[in-house]
């Protein structure tokens, strides 16, 4: 027969247990929430007020009319006047500028006289989400921008053809072909799932064997246990992404457009890091349990923050300040602006900047934790 009284005292203490796992009770509370306000509030397919940078060459009304019109289509904002083509290359490349515009020295007369004037717009289109939008709303430029500059003897030029074209050029990925973006981001997303979770469970496990009891009876230094640990998985990281840079481009023709040095510094960077901060997990988990939810409840914002699955300047300002502190999200950069645009070290310097300051910070704590452990 079925006791309802003893089942009652599983239950009951079933209960009294969960509550002294702190670290799983919080997690079972915080996991909704971050869900909930990420999903809700920091989520956006549709980005807009994208940084423009713009050469204006033609110094008429009609251009400034141009530009107020991109202003007020709400997808373009204008964060920087450039003086030649090769400062909006740049902007371009380092991922300053989402698009590129430039008026040329005879739009004007080209509007008045009724000469097919055109305006070029290059649009980083690496991810081909954060653009749809606003190259779609390019489309009702021509016919929006001089309504009412194209008034008395110009009224002919509004009532027939548009009084100027736009050319579109989409930059480093032309087709927009969604899995040259989302295959190299994979690199980022896969190391960091990987790595994290197999040094913090690796840890854990020792904990929980007993093995680590003998390595803290040892008089290894804690910047020699971590060396010593982490280096076989530095191994297996460099091995992992190999293989996806290799099948990226076997399988998916993903375009390998140079910027190895860049590549490899980050990569390597973003792998130590990445095993650092698993090192770190295991020295304030107790079990494996608490290791994984740990290394869990860090994949969700790298997920969701770093412009892997949703672009990042759809994003509200708080939410790219939290992206901006996660390390997925410039290895990413690195990465895609590598394997896509061909960045070398100079236009990747801010990323790799972040990611050595990201190897610093979690090591020190990670040695300090453990230094902590031994006493």
């Amino acid at each position: 027969m079925i006791s309802l009284t003893r089942t009652w005292a599983v239950m009951a203490k079933e209960f009294v247990q969960l509550t002294r796992d702190r670290l799983t009770y919080a997690m079972i509370l915080a996991m909704p929430i971050v869900q909930l306000l990420l999903f809700g509030y920091a989520i956006n397919d549709d980005p807009r007020n994208l940084p423009t940078a713009v050469l204006v060459q033609d110094q008429g009304g009609f251009s400034r009319s141009v530009l107020t019109a991109l202003d007020n289509s709400g997808y373009f904002e204008v964060t920087r006047v450039a003086r030649s083509t090769a400062e909006l290359d740049r902007a371009l490349e380092r991922g300053e500028a989402q698009f590129a515009v430039i008026i040329p020295a005879d739009f004007t007369r080209r509007v008045v006289r009724g000469e097919g004037a055109q305006i070029l717009v290059e649009a980083d289109a690496s991810d081909p989400s954060a653009t749809s939008g606003a190259v779609a709303a390019l489309l009702q430029l021509p016919q929006q921008a001089l309504a009412r500059e194209l008034a008395g003897p110009l009224a002919t030029r509004a009532s027939g053809p548009p009084p100027f074209e736009v050319v579109v050029h989409r930059r480093y990925n032309p087709e927009a072909i969604t899995a040259y973006n989302i295959v190299p981001g994979l690199l980022g997303v896969i190391l960091s799932m990987t790595l994290v979770m197999m040094t913090s469970l690796g840890m854990a496990r020792e904990r929980e064997r007993g093995t680590m009891e003998s390595l803290l009876a040892t008089p290894v230094l804690p910047i020699e246990v971590m060396v010593g640990k982490l280096t076989p998985y530095v191994l297996v990281g460099l091995v992992q992404a190999v293989l996806i840079l290799v099948l990226a481009r076997v399988l998916f023709a993903a375009p390998m457009s140079g910027g190895w040095l860049a590549l490899g510094a980050g990569l390597m960077l973003f792998i130590v890091g990445s095993l650092a901060l698993g090192f770190l997990i295991s020295t304030l988990a107790k079990t494996q349990l608490q290791a994984m939810q740990m290394s869990v409840f860090y994949m969700l914002p790298s997920i969701l923050l770093s412009g892997f699955m949703f672009p990042f300047r759809g994003m509200p300002d708080w939410a790219q300040w939290l992206g901006l502190a996660i390390p997925v999200t410039h290895v990413l950069r690195v990465v895609r602006g590598s394997v896509l645009k061909g960045v070398g070290l100079e236009n990747a310097g801010p990323s790799l900047l972040a990611l050595l300051l990201f190897v610093l910070v979690v090591g020190t704590l990670a040695m300090l934790r453990y230094r902590t452990t031994l006493d």
